[in-house]
């Protein structure tokens, strides 16, 4: 798994629906887009589960090489503490 200590000229983009019920917080660097899987699951409206689900089967039947497409990546939470998170 790659890991990404400090990204460089990186971005935040937000995506907010026009009844602002929807807000995406999302990591861009590198021309990437990085999500966690809690993001994913709001972006479309279902269950983390689902997302986790949908990722095992995908890394299980190598449609996708788990070390190619995910991260760690250090983030500041809510609470003002900095986590390593996977996207």
């Amino acid at each position: 798994m790659k890991e990404i200590e400090k990204l460089k000229q990186d971005k935040i983009v937000l995506y907010q629906d026009d009844i602002k019920n929807i807000m995406i917080s999302v990591i861009y660097n590198n021309e990437t887009f990085w999500l966690n899987q809690t993001t994913i699951a709001e972006l479309f409206g279902v269950d983390r589960s689902v997302i986790t689900k949908h990722l095992k089967n995908i890394f299980e039947t190598n449609e996708l090489n788990e070390d190619s497409v995910c991260a760690k990546i250090a983030h500041t939470a809510n609470d003002g503490k900095k986590y390593n998170t996977k996207f």
